[in-house]
């Protein structure tokens, strides 16, 4: 998403190359290149200003010692800047309340509250082990409820059922009554939205937020809006004594300036950010880790978390001692380890949150990065074709064999040779790996995962 934003702020540096210290020339010839890619990100004007001055301020006589160069130096009072833009450190949720703590979700229609509502269960039902139940009070949209039901389902928490026939503050209250009796600890509550903002939607969200007295009332805001999604921070937060914000589709092509606004213009945190459509894409928000993340420098703390949640931690000790070894990898292996890098967000998922040169290096960006996540579908659908045994021993692939596995995956036997020919350029990685040739295996990642270059 920030990917334009971190490639004009990359220029800052060399612009400020052979410098000896941080000039006043030299500060507003950058800052005028961090204004002009603070406004492509579509940053709200005003917050720009004081991002701007605040900047300066501090860049103003900065000594330039040890081994920092001016640009290095500058971009290190960036980096403190956007980390206080964003709300300086992750707020979590307050749920220290007698149960059930209560969290209302609101927002325009589109922003993702009923996917989030989902991924939020699935958080505090796993992480936290809270029991949760779920009840959307949307009686307008069609299927509305019926798809919170769905999304109950598929995290495996509780769903209160209700009527598009009822008022929402009698199914409000009815939620509420039940996750009492039935000792639930968290109730999230889903609401309705509008195309618009609109002064029914705003009385029928304040009526909620009386019946259910939330300890937790989140914006859910679409982070691809831009302006937009400022403006209509701003109407819900004076409506409403809002304690969050979560940021949806921050994995899409948004440029940003929602992330870098929102929360400057509410006064209120970011509290999450939803990325993908999956139950498990959602994560806390962290503002030294996104702003590390705007200035290429990556984000290998989420990554690692990523990492500990969804590998299997058995599997992964197996492929360690094949690597190890260098011996015993074969096809299945192969799909698996397609798996756990789906179950990370994909190739694109994984290689945002590295620094921008080893991304770069990795083929970060272009046409290749937008097909990964199909190619792994393909490349799934390609070894689900095979037999055990021919996983096991790919050599008995032969011209026969081949078309039938291509017939049965839907796809030409070209697509079964490419990937023959990217399993043996892993096998022989493994073998460098297992050999300490570190050096040797990094050159040979490229074209290695499908969408690196």
């Amino acid at each position: 998403m920030f990917e334009n934003l971190t490639g004009r702020l990359s220029q800052v540096i060399k612009t400020l190359r052979g410098n000896a210290r941080l000039t006043e020339t030299g500060i507003q010839d950058a800052l005028r290149e961090v204004r002009m890619a603070l406004l492509e990100a579509d940053v709200a004007l005003p917050v720009i200003k004081d991002f701007v001055a605040h900047v300066r301020e501090r860049a103003l006589g900065q000594e330039v010692i040890g081994s920092l160069t001016p640009g290095q130096a500058l971009i290190s009072i960036v980096h403190r800047e956007l980390i206080t833009l964003m709300g300086g450190a992750n707020a979590g949720l307050d749920l220290a309340v007698t149960p059930p703590a209560v969290i209302l979700l609101a927002g325009l229609q589109g922003s993702g509250k009923t996917t989030t509502g989902g991924k939020l269960a699935k958080m505090l039902r796993e992480q936290a082990k809270k029991k949760v139940l779920l009840v959307s009070t949307d009686v307008y949209r069609p299927a509305a409820i019926e798809q919170l039901q769905v999304l109950a389902g598929q995290v495996n928490a509780d769903f209160f059922p209700s009527d598009s026939r009822q008022s929402p503050a009698t199914i409000a209250g009815q939620a509420l009554d039940f996750a009492r009796r039935h000792y639930h600890d968290v109730l999230i509550v889903d609401t309705a939205g509008r195309l618009a903002i609109d002064a029914e939607m705003m009385r029928e969200i304040s009526e909620l937020h009386t019946v259910l007295q939330p300890v937790e009332t989140l914006f859910v805001v679409d982070s691809m809006q831009g302006q937009d999604a400022v403006n209509v921070a701003k109407a819900f937060a004076d409506a409403l004594p809002l304690t969050g914000i979560v940021l949806t589709k921050l994995d899409g092509d948004a440029r940003g300036g929602a992330a870098l606004s929102v929360r400057q213009v509410t006064g209120k945190p970011i509290k999450f950010a939803g990325i993908g459509e999956k139950p498990a894409g959602l994560e806390a928000f962290h503002p030294e880790r996104m702003a590390s993340r705007i200035l290429g420098m990556g984000d290998m703390l989420s990554l690692i978390e990523d990492v500990q949640r969804t590998v299997d931690r058995d599997a992964a000790e197996k492929f360690a001692a094949k690597a190890k070894s260098g011996k015993g990898f074969d096809l299945e292996d192969f799909k698996q380890q397609i798996g756990q890098m789906k179950k990370m967000g994909g190739v694109a998922g994984l290689l945002d949150k590295l620094p921008g040169q080893l991304a770069q290096a990795a083929g970060r960006g272009g046409v290749g990065m937008q097909m990964d996540d199909r190619q792994m579908r393909r490349i799934e659908g390609i070894i689900n074709s095979m037999t055990p045994q021919e996983r096991a021993k790919p050599e008995l692939l032969k011209a026969s064999r081949k078309r039938r596995i291509a017939a049965g995956a839907g796809v030409t036997v070209q697509e079964v040779n490419r990937l023959l020919a990217q399993f043996e350029q892993t096998q022989k990685m493994m073998k460098m790996m297992a050999k300490g040739g570190m050096a040797k295996m990094m050159r040979s990642m490229k074209g290695v995962i499908p969408g690196m270059r």
